[in-house]
């Protein structure tokens, strides 16, 4: 059996920046890369699902974009509650006025 290898993630993802940016096959970077083809192709479907899970790295616009969300997001439910405690008083005061 051979030697294994490792890589670092450096390498690791800039090959995967090659594949994903250029369009070039996975298979025509391994070779230029001098990297097995699946093990390329298992680097950019982890970068894919990274990214369609939205663990992927963030640049700065969209880390602001998600604090803003995030915090508006928060304040709607805080929000959401105050109006339910709200709805409720109001229903037991017509059945109060009801009665």
């Amino acid at each position: 059996m051979g030697k294994r290898r490792s890589y670092d993630a450096e390498f690791r993802e800039g090959a995967v920046r090659i594949v994903l940016e250029t369009g070039k096959s996975a298979a025509e970077v391994a070779r230029d890369l001098g990297v097995h083809e699946g093990t390329l192709q298992t680097w950019v479907s982890r970068a894919r699902g990274a990214v369609a899970a939205g663990t992927g790295p963030l640049e700065e616009s969209e880390r602001e974009e998600l604090a803003r969300l995030r915090s508006e997001n928060q304040r709607l439910r805080k929000e959401s509650v105050e109006w339910g405690m709200e709805r409720d008083v109001l229903k037991r005061c017509m059945v109060l006025w009801v009665k």
